[in-house]
């Protein structure tokens, strides 16, 4: 029986001559391993539709154990965009190999709301470390890990004026010890981040020196505290270093 869902490919490897193993990541079946058959052949009506981030309507012979069958594709979104540059196809790799990682450690279906909407982002142009940044941030109650963003991490004052990611969160001037100060726009901004819906944002203004802080206490509370292991995420700091 063919079964009929929206979803979007996070990867695909070669089998055997002509056809292809994909990984779609869908909302109601999770992530389905489908061969596309023949998909590497030039005629095939999946020839240019089973590649990474085309996100469209698939149709599978379902199996929920095991190899299911996918036998057509409308495409919703190819993210043309995002392909043909490369620090964008950079952190939507990142963003794929995240989401991946988190849904396998707690399978929700706002996970892959979260994915298509960031990618959506980053295909119309927004800036990628602000949407990337966002989603991690939204991301570690998946993980179980979400920092105190409410008041002080320490005494649960709201008068904060930095953030720690050694700490675990927002401080006061009263519990201040050789933390480092981040700008006050930082803090606001982190917590924004954090509850702000993904699909309303159509516009991203903050100075470069502030995006820098924000980006900075995520990356090192993800390597603190995720346990997650990324191969893209290398590859993304050499990209933006450039």
């Amino acid at each position: 029986m063919i079964t009929k869902v929206e979803g979007i490919i996070v990867s695909e490897v070669d089998y055997k001559e002509s056809s292809k193993i994909v990984n779609i990541f869908t909302k109601e079946h999770g992530i389905i391993d489908a061969l596309a058959r023949g998909a590497k052949r030039l005629k095939s009506n999946l020839a240019g539709v089973t590649s990474k981030l085309t996100y469209g309507t698939f149709y599978i012979n379902y199996k929920e154990k095991g190899l299911s069958i996918l036998s057509e594709v409308d495409i919703i979104n190819s993210f043309k965009n995002i392909k043909k540059d490369l620090e964008k196809i950079s952190y939507a790799s990142y963003l794929t190999e995240l989401v991946t990682q988190v849904y396998r450690h707690e399978q929700n279906s706002n996970i892959y709301e979260l994915y298509i909407n960031g990618l959506k982002k980053i295909e119309a142009n927004l800036d990628p470390m602000v949407i990337l940044n966002i989603i991690e941030l939204k991301l570690l109650d998946n993980l179980g890990i979400r920092p105190i963003i409410d008041s002080c991490v320490n005494c649960g004052s709201t008068d904060v004026i930095t953030i720690s990611s050694y700490k675990g969160g927002f401080l006061c001037q009263k519990c201040l010890e050789n933390d480092k100060i981040v700008h006050p726009k930082t803090i606001k901004l982190i917590r924004m981040f954090y509850y702000v819906d993904i699909s309303k944002i159509d516009k991203i203004e903050i100075s470069d020196n502030i995006k820098n802080e924000i980006n900075e206490f995520v990356d090192d509370y993800y390597d603190r505290y995720s346990g997650l292991y990324l191969k893209s995420k290398q590859f993304l700091k050499n990209i933006t270093k450039v």
